[in-house]
């Protein structure tokens, strides 16, 4: 609970998921973002998770979340635990296009 959130959500080297009991789960990004397999927004939907809590992300991965049927929350910092009690206290805006990152271009966090 205590990790950052990643400014660019599939750089992420990891995914923090925490289920409804508060259960935290590390999973690794194997995605071929990042020289794997797959891409991140099918990773968090293997995982079950049905929202999505993050820095930012792409217009792509916004479009695939939708898809898949995962809520988006972006604008996220701190860590973990900062982030979900943002969430809960309705502090992050749903992903959109308006919102989401214009260029696909990594820069850093």
């Amino acid at each position: 609970m205590n990790d950052e959130i990643f400014g660019h959500f599939g750089r992420a080297p990891t995914f923090t998921v925490v289920d409804d009991d508060g259960n935290v789960n590390i999973h690794p990004n194997t995605s071929e973002h990042l020289g794997g397999v797959g891409m991140p927004p099918d990773i968090i939907a293997g995982t079950g998770a049905n929202v999505m809590v993050c820095g930012g992300l792409g217009r792509k991965a916004v479009v695939r979340f939708n898809e898949l049927g995962i809520e988006v929350y972006v604008q996220a910092n701190g860590n973990v635990s900062k982030a979900l009690d943002d969430l809960r206290k309705g502090g992050l805006p749903l992903a959109d296009s308006s919102n989401a990152c214009q260029e696909h271009t990594y820069r850093g966090q």
